[in-house]
């Protein structure tokens, strides 16, 4: 698989809009398409070594925002990153991500069939690096200036207390705002979430949490984007109103355990909430 086809440098002023943000360097090197950042964007950043639960959030948090007309950034990274840049693609919205090296070098290589979606689906893959130059670990605390310099708010989920997530909202708290998403005390996952809401960041709960930041309508964050499988199957079943479980195996076919574990799922994500023991209804419309 071949990296990104990169165009010619392009200014950061074009790239960047009026987004007040001072890049010192000669531009970025662009794949794919920026019309995507003329809408409201958002940064979602986090670990690499995230959590189930941190994925989830990161997918919903994108899939929410997407669908609410925002233009998802990250840095491509596996974790968190990873999980953003997937959750924007299931909401149709365009998603850009930032390389901490040149396109040929592509890194991490993991990454480089969802850049390839990302592109394919009118987002960006930049890069401040010539395309030959390999990544290095100074270069990636560039990279999350680049990062928060194309974003209208920063949100941080899950990030350790030494974290580069942590360095991209250092970068954002002079401009922009910085919300992060709290967790459990004792995890050392969100040791920099909680730092960061205790020197004054914004706590996220959910997306509407943000598109209130932006000033933004929140409805579109509740409707449900289209899902496949499982998921899309309860959903569907759920969008005529509150049922019971046995109501939800019949009409979708699946074992009752696995409707259960689905159902917790998007519980989770918030749009379905349990309404007593065996029964459960959609948060959204």
């Amino acid at each position: 698989m071949n990296p990104p086809e990169y165009t010619t440098r392009t200014a950061f002023e074009t790239v960047r809009g009026d987004r007040g943000f001072d890049w010192e360097g000669d531009g970025l090197w662009a794949a794919g398409r920026l019309e995507g950042l003329q809408r409201p964007s958002v940064a979602i950043v986090g670990t690499r070594a995230a959590t189930p639960y941190g994925r989830r959030l990161a997918r919903s948090f994108a899939r929410e925002l997407g669908a609410a007309g925002c233009c998802i950034v990250s840095g491509l990274a596996l974790g968190i990153d990873t999980a953003a840049h997937e959750g924007a693609l299931e909401a149709g919205a365009p998603t850009v991500g930032i390389l901490g090296g040149g396109h040929a070098q592509f890194f991490p290589p993991r990454n480089l069939p969802l850049a390839e979606r990302m592109i394919a689906a009118a987002g960006a893959v930049l890069s401040p690096f010539p395309p030959h130059q390999a990544a290095e670990p100074w270069h990636f605390l560039a990279r999350n200036g680049i990062v928060a310099a194309l974003a209208d708010a920063v949100v941080v989920i899950e990030a350790p207390a030494r974290s580069g997530a942590l360095n991209t909202a250092g970068w954002a708290a002079p401009r922009i705002p910085v919300l992060a998403v709290p967790g459990d005390v004792d995890r050392a996952h969100v040791a920099g979430c909680h730092a960061l809401i205790r020197d004054g960041a914004i706590l996220a709960r959910n997306a509407a949490d943000v598109l209130e930041i932006l000033r933004l309508p929140a409805e579109a964050a509740r409707e449900h984007p289209h899902r496949d499988g499982p998921p899309g199957a309860l959903l569907d079943a759920l969008s005529t109103g509150e049922r019971d479980l046995d109501d939800l195996v019949d009409a979708t076919g699946l074992p009752a355990a696995q409707a259960l574990a689905e159902l917790a799922i998007l519980e989770l994500e918030g749009v379905v909430e349990r309404r007593g023991a065996t029964r459960f209804a959609c948060t959204f419309g």
